[in-house]
């Protein structure tokens, strides 16, 4: 069994690179990789201390998640991101990334090495600094304004996370971007969907490694997920205060840099 110095280095990790773009599952691999982790106990962990970023998620934005199943009753009579109209929305969102994950599970854990998560990082910077140069006009200032078109095009956008590096928060972040939604208001956006989506992968890779687990591996999860949680509160509303003013460029520019040497380093 791993030290529990690897769950709290790991968990730090997850909780920092959970909702920047520059894609914690690539971090967690790389790092998982340098520390000798190895296996499906391990890979089974990285998976599940994301639970922790997303337990962080639901406190900061506990009025939504509030407001999703206890709507209140809207007297300006506009609809808002609440109730089922809010679900449908997250379903939507959700859907493309959940079907095509499970369709194509056994290959994306072929992806599950450093040259992969390289190219990724490489790929996905690139496409960031398009996607800035771009500058779209903004047609949604808020997750209220949300409709249809733009909850289903943010998840397909999504499926580009499937490829481990390429970053869920950098996918959702650049789609919401391109379909007119305000870059703060997308990567607000991403946070929240990625609760079902990523709750729902947790599972899976847990019903898919049960067989596994015991009950001591339970203490050296539960110390990654605590600290994926707490690391996670300070990532996000620094996150959302970074981006208003330096936009995705910075991100993109430091997944570049740091493709290089894992490209060359843990590659070759």
């Amino acid at each position: 069994m791993d030290s529990y110095s690897n769950a709290i280095i790991l968990g730090i990790v997850e909780g920092l690179t959970e909702f920047l773009p520059v894609s914690s599952t690539g971090h967690l691999i790389l790092v998982g990789e340098l520390l000798g982790q190895s296996g499906v106990i391990s890979d089974t962990f990285e998976v599940f201390i994301q639970f922790g970023a997303m337990l962080a998620v639901i406190l900061c934005y506990f009025s939504r998640f509030w407001g999703l199943l206890f709507p209140k009753k809207n007297l300006d009579g506009q609809s808002h991101f609440s109730g089922l109209r809010g679900i449908g929305l997250l379903v939507l969102t959700t859907l493309p990334g959940a079907t095509l994950g499970l369709l194509l599970h056994p290959y994306i854990k072929m992806l599950f090495s450093p040259k992969s998560v390289a190219l990724a990082l490489a790929v996905g910077a690139i496409f960031m600094l398009l996607v800035e140069k771009k500058k779209p006009s903004i047609k949604y200032e808020n997750i209220d304004e949300l409709g249809i078109k733009a909850a289903l095009g943010v998840g397909l956008f999504q499926c580009l996370a499937l490829w481990p590096g390429f970053s869920r928060s950098a996918s959702t972040i650049m789609g919401g971007m391109l379909l007119g939604i305000k870059r703060e208001t997308a990567a607000e956006y991403s946070f929240i969907a990625a609760v079902p989506l990523i709750i729902g992968a947790a599972f899976f890779d847990l019903w898919k490694s049960i067989d596994y687990l015991s009950l001591e591996h339970l203490p050296y999860f539960a110390v990654g997920t605590a600290v994926a949680f707490v690391s996670a509160l300070f990532a996000i509303k620094g996150f959302i205060a970074l981006l208003a003013k330096t936009g995705l460029a910075p991100f993109a520019w430091y997944r570049l840099f740091l493709a290089v040497p894992v490209y060359y380093f843990m590659v070759n």
